[in-house]
């Protein structure tokens, strides 16, 4: 009995779209890069319920005769590709033909196309694999690609699509990595008749500033290196524009976006020491390489790319971002808007006075036996603790290295991680007041404005509500907010990093089923807690091991690692026996 059997074609065509086309956003993605295939230079596109309902695609490329519109949606059906030698010089978007059968197959698909120069245009309607209707049309040069109810006929790949905002926001994020690698094309986007982006065509910074906004600009370091391997172009961010969170890191290998986690370690190496390990720098980097020295059919989506020398791109992309950062280090830009009273006029005949310090002979830091009276008030403030009872004088508590705690007494010995213990109680302690709603607000005397992408924004929309009802209060100005009150707990100093941790948080577990507000929780708890480095008197370890006695969930941390060790004291006698 015979139990293999070819796959009929339309099933073929459905397990093929569910390898390229994951969601709304894979779909732009494939079409977009058509378009900058036909050689288009301005491309527009309409967007209705985050791509669910409808994505139109318009361009001004080079059009398609009748007889390629009815070959484009057969699978790996191609321009690109005549003989296997040409994979290894691929310089084009796309190459498999495995997109516009793929997008056929799972929707109602409406093309309409003209090649310059001729008479009339065809159109094309295919639903579910199947040519509808074809005929000569009146329209304008180029093609127009309407893709209507995505996953019609596959509800399972349907119902798993998130919430318009999540679409909306991988949608943007697919148009905004081609924008910037591709500045010298026209491009617009809008969303349910409103318009997102107008891009107008121009240089690379120009086009970072059009997508993030004005002050980018300012914060921007040109970045250009050529070798015979490699030429790097683009820019990063000075090192006091880095941010908590990640999703301004663009690099590219010839204008095509790429996922490369180890180039990108190239870049963060070179701005260590310069800012925080839980900063992130903005980058836009173009890396133009021979099409020999690379391969990029190893995944559907063409994000992933093997190199030929992956070690020697590395250090020359760490060492090219490192020169042009020392460059802005030591020749920083004049500001002209300085206000004039903060600079100091110095008389070169004037002597200088070196600063004496007082110093009290008589002062012994070890002679005084009692402990340092410091009031609840000020733990409270510095730890964001709520007030709790006095803690069991029988343990006695040691710090270590800044970064653990032992807690010891005559029967035991228990060794905590100080930075973990404070997340956990932060994030139980949020967790609960968000359900009963007993958050109080401080107001700012001043105003903070914060500045975000677009895609950052779009979250901030999505969790509105909630970052409000935990005592933020803020209004959106263009692309920029203005956050009036924050949370009482939260300390006025680091308000721009608090919103970005939140935000970053709230990316992370985007996939994971938590709700927002245990989202938020976290990114609060991650954000306002104690640091590995923080100096805790005697009362300040106290209250830590309280409070985590009190938790529901003391020995993990809220990233799944232990908080606390048990030293076994019998097993140490034993040891030093």
């Amino acid at each position: 009995m015979n139990i293999i059997k070819l796959l009929p074609e339309n099933v073929a065509n459905q397990i093929a779209a569910g390898e390229v086309i994951q969601r709304p956003a894979s779909v732009v993605k494939e079409l977009v890069e058509n378009s900058l295939d036909s050689g288009a230079t301005e491309i527009q596109l309409f967007i209705t319920d985050s791509g669910k309902t409808l994505i139109n695609i318009i361009d001004n490329g080079c059009g398609m005769s009748p007889k390629d519109l009815e070959i484009c949606i057969q699978r790996h059906a191609t321009s690109k590709i005549k003989v296997a030698a040409d994979l290894f010089n691929i310089q084009t978007m796309g190459f498999r033909g495995e997109a516009m059968s793929s997008i056929a197959a799972i929707s109602n698909m409406e093309i309409q196309t003209k090649i310059l120069n001729n008479d009339v245009g065809y159109y094309l309607n295919v639903k579910g694999g199947i040519i509808l209707e074809k005929k000569e049309v009146s329209c304008n040069n180029g093609t127009s690609t309407k893709i209507k109810n995505l996953f019609f006929n596959v509800p399972a790949r349907r119902k798993f699509l998130k919430s318009d905002n999540v679409e909306m926001r991988h949608i943007i994020e697919e148009f905004s990595r081609i924008a910037l690698a591709h500045p010298d094309i026209k491009m617009n986007l809008s969303h349910n008749n409103e318009e997102i982006f107008f891009l107008p065509k121009s240089n690379l910074r120009q086009r970072i500033v059009n997508l993030i906004g004005n002050k980018k600009n300012e914060q921007l370091v040109p970045v250009l290196e050529k070798t015979s391997l490699v030429s790097i172009s683009g820019f990063v961010s000075k090192p006091e524009a880095s941010k908590k969170t990640r999703g301004e890191q663009y690099l590219f290998v010839n204008s095509r976006f790429v996922k490369s986690y180890y180039l990108q370690n190239a870049i963060f190496k070179a701005f260590e020491g310069l800012i925080a390990t839980d900063f992130f720098p903005s980058f836009f980097i173009n890396l133009i390489i021979e099409p020999k020295n690379i391969d990029i059919n190893i995944h559907p989506n063409k994000t992933e790319i093997k190199f030929h020398d992956e070690k020697a791109i590395y250090s020359i992309l760490r060492a090219s971002v490192k020169k042009s950062l020392g460059q802005y280090n030591i020749s920083p830009s004049i500001d002209f808007l300085q206000e004039n009273s903060f600079n100091l006029e110095i008389n070169k005949d004037q002597k200088i006075i070196e600063p004496k310090i007082n110093i009290d002979s008589n002062y012994n830091p070890f002679g005084s036996t009692t402990t340092p009276n410091i009031s609840r008030e000020v733990i409270n403030e510095n730890l964001n603790f709520i007030d709790i009872e006095e803690p069991n004088p029988s343990y006695k508590f040691l710090q270590l290295k800044s970064k653990f705690i032992l807690r010891t007494s005559n029967k035991s010995a228990v060794l905590i991680h100080q930075r973990r213990a404070h997340q956990r109680i932060l994030f139980e302690y949020f967790s609960s007041s968000s359900k009963s709603q007993s958050f109080l607000s401080q107001t700012l005397i001043f105003p903070k404005e914060i500045n975000l992408n677009n895609n950052d924004m779009e979250i901030l929309k999505e969790i509105s509500s909630e970052i409000r009802k935990i005592g933020f209060e803020y209004i959106i100005e263009n692309k920029n907010i203005i956050v009036k009150a924050i949370p009482a707990e939260a300390s006025t100093e680091n308000i721009t990093q608090l919103i970005e941790s939140i935000i970053e948080q709230y990316k992370i577990h985007d996939e994971v089923k938590l709700d927002i507000t245990q989202r938020i929780a976290h990114g609060l708890a991650i954000s306002m807690s104690i640091s590995n480095h923080q100096k805790l008197s005697e009362d300040e370890m106290l209250k830590i091991n309280e409070e985590l006695n009190n938790c529901a969930s003391p020995n993990i941390s809220i990233s799944g690692k232990p908080i606390m060790i048990d030293l076994n004291l019998v097993e140490l006698e034993k040891i030093m026996k």
